[in-house]
């Protein structure tokens, strides 16, 4: 959500009214440092991941993982639509023994 040139504006003149012109460099003076604090700590985080990935980072999408470009609606969809190959299994007779998978234990 990019702020355009009049919004910015009014919130430098909001914040004139609001905090007064004789605190106004203190506040702006701290929300600088909190800028660069932020700015830091994305930077090492990232320098981090990619320290821990190696060169499997590059080939990171990250746009893949965007959770914005998810529509629920679609996906449900689309897990209802897909269809099962498999036949399905005939129902176990009643009092048998239920199925054993040796691999499973």
């Amino acid at each position: 959500m990019p702020i355009n040139g009049s919004e910015l504006a009014v919130i430098a003149l909001l914040a004139v009214i609001l905090i007064g012109p004789e605190r106004l460099p203190q506040y702006a003076q701290q929300l600088a440092g909190l800028v660069r604090n932020l700015r830091r700590l994305t930077t090492d985080t990232t320098e981090r991941v990619r320290a821990e990935l190696g060169p499997e980072f590059e080939d990171l999408d990250l746009r893949s993982l965007d959770p914005r470009q998810y529509d629920p609606r679609r996906i449900v969809r689309d897990a209802l639509r897909e269809d099962d190959d498999r036949p399905a299994r005939p129902p176990r007779a009643p009092g048998g023994r239920a199925p054993f998978d040796d691999e499973a234990t």
